[in-house]
Formats: C-alpha cells, sequence, structure tokens
C-alpha cells in the first residue's frame, strides 16, 4: 500500500471547510466564512490564522463604512495544497478499493 501523508493543515473539518469555500468564491469576508462554516468567531479567527501563518490564504483586514472588514483570500499555494489534500484522499479510497476485489 502507498499511503500519503495527510496535509495535517487540512486535516481539519473547519480549515477544510474554510479553504473549500474559498476554492468555489476566491475570496469571502469573515461573516460570509462564519455563516458558511458555522463556527464560532473565535475559532474560526484561529484557523484562519492557521491557514494563513503557512501561505495557504492571504488575509486583508481594511475598513467599510467604519466598519472592520476582514477579507480572506485563497493563495497559489494553498489551492495547491488543497489540490494534493484530494488527490491524497482519492488515493487511499482506490488502494481500499484494489485490496477489497
Amino acid at each position: 500500500m502507498d499511503f500519503k501523508d495527510l496535509d495535517p493543515v487540512l486535516h481539519s473539518q473547519l480549515r477544510l471547510a474554510i479553504m473549500s469555500v474559498l476554492l468555489r468564491e476566491e475570496e469571502a469576508e469573515f461573516t460570509f466564512l462564519k455563516e458558511k462554516t458555522n463556527a464560532t468567531a473565535g475559532n474560526l479567527s484561529v484557523q484562519i490564522n492557521k491557514l494563513r501563518d503557512v501561505a495557504y490564504i492571504e488575509v486583508v483586514k481594511q475598513f467599510k463604512e467604519n466598519y472592520p472588514q476582514t477579507i480572506c483570500k485563497i493563495t497559489p499555494t494553498g489551492r495547491k495544497a488543497f489540490e494534493n489534500y484530494v488527490n491524497s484522499i482519492q488515493s487511499y479510497l482506490k488502494t481500499g478499493k484494489s485490496n477489497n476485489s
């Protein structure tokens, strides 16, 4: 069996959800991500920082109509990491099927 290591950064339900939304949307505001992932603001903030720390996303803080706004954007590094993660999962599934045949 040839199991690839799963990316520990992406192997978290909330971080995977954040990346999935950003893949589809390209960029999203904090409140949109909070709504889509059903996460608490605190937990979402922690997970966004973890993704930013490994350069999977870029975080832009700005003001809109005197209110702070946080926008998250997926990076090319993040997109590639997500693709690799999905490929690794697919290889797990294929390996599992070949053993059961």
